[in-house]
């Protein structure tokens, strides 16, 4: 048999295969993606970064591959569905494609929420159902609402409403909603107060957290609308939380960020719990790129 020349290709984009350095955003990409490799090199694999649609590559000669800052996918999802169907046949994924099809549909919430995992409560709306955001709200009993697509990412048409602002964004939302399925959640105020919480899960324990608060006068906590990011030393809750989560999930993933806030009765509701190519902040946490490295190796032998 002959052998395949790389054992781990890190996945990237076209906009980030070739980095600008002197670009904060991207350089924190390349910082990202250099601890991992780094990290692989460091057990004997041979690595090479790539971007998912690059027409060159022959997925078929690596050994696997590592979705790390794929993050135009849900813009071009027509293209990555049946790559990801390709490549899978080829080589192996971290994490395995029926995971990132499962992920990538946020109704995998209310599989998680079948399992026993708290979560924001949500409403699902199917392409062109005949909704309205007031007519799920009065049902609901909620006075404020979150409304985002349920393939996504990056606060993509990602709106906060209430009572007040319906009239403003009704029309929004009905024209969303004659494009692609919707979900509707109800606004944690904990995401003002306290921010979102992350906690990064590497083959089911948790490594290291951050905390993403939003600017002033918004609620997306996303660095790319002006969010901050902050260390934080997770509790013994937050862990217990964010590995249970992970348990939930149909198999065990290599990597999961959990994405949780605290609400209003002392407990955690689940945000989302990212699988396909979360932004894993090693750089706030160096060693968990080794966790990673080591996770991975282990798996391909």
């Amino acid at each position: 048999m002959t052998a395949k020349p790389f054992d781990v290709v890190i996945l990237t984009e076209d906009r980030y295969a070739r980095p600008d350095l002197d670009d904060w955003y991207q350089a924190q990409i390349a910082r990202e993606d250099g601890l991992v490799a780094d990290a692989l090199q460091a057990l004997g694999l041979a690595v090479a970064r790539r971007s998912w649609s690059d027409p060159d590559m022959d997925w078929g000669r690596c050994r696997s591959l590592l979705f790390r800052s794929t993050w135009d996918y849900f813009d071009r999802f027509a293209e990555f569905s049946p790559w990801l169907d390709a490549v899978s046949a080829q080589t192996r994924l971290f994490n395995d494609a029926g995971l990132v099809r499962w992920n990538v549909d946020k109704h995998y919430l209310a599989d998680l929420a079948a399992r026993g995992v708290a979560i924001v409560p949500t409403r699902f709306v199917a392409c062109g159902e005949a909704a309205t955001l007031a007519s799920i709200m009065a049902a609901q009993g909620w006075d404020e609402i979150v409304f985002k697509p349920v393939v996504s990412g990056a606060a993509r048409l990602t709106y906060r409403a209430d009572r007040a602002s319906l009239a403003e964004h009704e029309p929004v939302f009905a024209r969303c909603l004659a494009q692609e399925a919707m979900m509707v959640q109800r606004f944690e105020p904990g995401i003002l107060a306290d921010g979102e919480l992350s906690l990064i899960v590497i083959d089911g324990r948790s490594t290291h957290a951050i905390r993403k608060t939003a600017r002033a006068g918004d609620f997306r906590v996303q660095d790319d609308h002006g969010g901050t990011v902050h260390a934080h030393a997770p509790s013994a809750d937050e862990r217990a939380f964010a590995e249970a989560a992970v348990a939930a999930c149909p198999s065990l993933p290599l990597y999961a960020r959990v994405d949780f806030v605290r609400d209003g009765g002392g407990g955690f509701r689940l945000m989302e719990l990212e699988l396909v190519e979360p932004e894993l902040f090693f750089r706030f946490h160096p060693p968990a790129a080794a966790v990673l490295a080591a996770a991975l190796a282990e798996k391909l032998r």
